[in-house]
């Protein structure tokens, strides 16, 4: 699964030199040129893409305005009628065909990742391949789900038949901290279920979205059918307030998220939302301590800590706190931190100016209320968007950085004395979407996780995220699931038909 595409800075460059369009929206099936408006304003200037790596400008493009929404919600609204009447076997023929596709792009797909977002190689390469492995997943599910089924009444001399129809015209507004994997978890459950799409990727990360369009028009997916708008947060308003949309999938802040729900309010449109995180991993006192620590650092500093399920509270036994913590800050002081071409780096930089700033921020806060702070803290005197992997210990349950997401490599921790406090503690935050549990004991770590308030649990495992599993949260962490036969209920309405026997 390559394009024998060498893994370099330069090669990646190259690629978006010459194989990305940019200046461009992907509107029914072609790439439309954003023309240089001829005003003076401040929404005339270019764009900039960025390598986090070194803080320099990769390439310069121009974002979409609200014109191109309507052009797109246009050309998605025409091509419903015949693309929602497709075979579930020819809509799985296009997912696998963009599953092939982009695997024999994948080490060109892993180098924009890494260019424009800053991970490691390795992570970008389990990017590229999840992406795939859910397209591939939706594939398999549509073709194998029932056109009819019957329904089981208490009357007789009836049938009552059961079958889905596609929700409508989608929009769809993915995140900047795993280009491509979230746009699969919502486009691909969303074409299966017959369903035409306008996608807004972040503007942070668009060198490895943008490359989708090539893909669609490679496969040659009818026109309309998927639209690629490029664009601000003005671009997913119109998006989510146009009239033709019949279904919104947003994944980002619970502050803009609000925004959204709000906005899909007018027309009732219906509505998934994949909001913040502030997961607990709770190491109980028959937890092997090594393996704890290298799962306490998998769940904390994988992507620099820019995850919605990143296990960010840690919640120790007291039992084994002082040796933990001391093998713990080992372990983060010895954590490779670079460029993520240098496959030696184990964690890359924070993705962008913003986010840098904000990680920065939370260090002052955690200043201010003197936090105990084991290691890191700091940001690195380099050029990029790095900082230091970072472990607050015995940190208030008041504190900001307790209560509030970072988004960042910040881990902050208490101890405990029983389950019942784990548990407490655990599930003492506005968010709950996923949580880990360390344990020697598996039947007491699975009564545990019946009474942890998250989506998501793993035990004793890193935070692997499979297609068939349903990904999603409780309280102020979303509403609705993606992943899973629920990611694809979730672009789908059930439809009965009564008849006479």
């Amino acid at each position: 699964m390559t394009d024998t595409n060498e893994l370099t800075r330069e090669r990646a460059i190259q690629t978006a030199q010459n194989e990305i369009v940019l200046n461009a929206a992907y509107i029914d099936g072609n790439w439309l040129t954003i023309e240089a408006p001829s005003t003076g304003s401040d929404n005339d200037k270019d764009h900039a893409l960025y390598d986090p790596s070194s803080a320099e400008v990769i390439a310069t493009t121009r974002l979409c305005t609200n014109e191109h929404v309507a052009m797109a919600v246009n050309a998605a609204s025409t091509a419903y009628a015949s693309w929602s009447q497709t075979s579930t076997h020819e809509r799985a023929h296009y997912l696998n065909a963009i599953a092939d596709t982009m695997a024999q792009r994948f080490d060109t797909l892993v180098g924009l990742s890494v260019l424009n977002n800053g991970k490691p190689i390795e992570e970008a390469k389990i990017d590229v391949s999840d992406a795939i492995a859910c397209y591939r997943y939706y594939a398999d599910i549509i073709t194998n789900q029932d056109t009819w089924s019957e329904v089981t009444t208490s009357e007789t001399g009836i049938r009552l038949l059961k079958t889905y129809a596609a929700v409508g015209v989608c929009a769809l507004i993915v995140p900047w901290n795993f280009p491509m994997v979230t746009t699969s978890w919502k486009l691909a459950p969303a074409l299966a279920a017959g369903c035409t799409v306008i996608l807004k990727p972040s503007e942070v990360t668009l060198l490895p979205e943008l490359m989708l369009g090539n893909i669609l028009s490679a496969i040659e997916l009818p026109k309309g059918v998927v639209n690629i708008l490029p664009g601000a947060a003005e671009v997913g308003a119109a998006m989510t307030s146009h009239p033709l949309v019949d279904k919104i999938s947003f994944t980002g802040s619970n502050v803009i998220g609000e925004k959204v729900m709000s906005q899909a309010a007018t027309g009732v449109k219906d509505i998934s939302l994949e909001l913040g995180g502030k997961s607990a991993i709770v190491v109980r006192a028959d937890a092997d301590i090594d393996n704890a620590c290298d799962l306490i650092i998998g769940g904390i500093f994988t992507n620099a800590g820019q995850i919605c399920s990143a296990t960010s509270r840690l919640l120790v036994h007291q039992d084994i706190a002082e040796s933990l913590f001391e093998t713990l800050k080992t372990k983060a002081e010895s954590l490779c931190i670079g460029d993520g071409f240098d496959t030696a780096t184990q964690m890359g930089p924070l993705v962008s100016e913003q986010q840098f700033q904000q990680v920065k921020r939370y260090f002052g806060i955690a200043t201010s209320e003197n936090l105990d702070c084991i290691t890191g803290g700091k940001i690195l005197d380099r050029a990029g968007y790095f900082v230091t992997p970072t472990i607050y210990k015995n940190v208030p349950v008041s504190s900001q950085l307790w209560t509030e997401e970072v988004f960042g490599p910040v881990l902050v921790s208490q101890i405990f004395k029983d389950d019942s406090e784990a548990i407490h503690l655990a599930n003492d935050s506005k968010f709950a979407l996923a949580a880990t549990i360390v344990s020697a004991d598996e039947t007491t770590a699975l009564t545990m996780a019946l009474q942890l308030q998250a989506g998501h649990i793993w035990i004793n495992e890193q935070q692997i995220v499979l297609p068939e599993a349903g990904w999603g949260g409780f309280k102020q962490s979303g509403i609705g699931r993606e992943l899973g036969a629920d990611g694809l209920s979730a672009y789908q309405k059930s439809k009965h038909v009564l008849l006479t026997h």
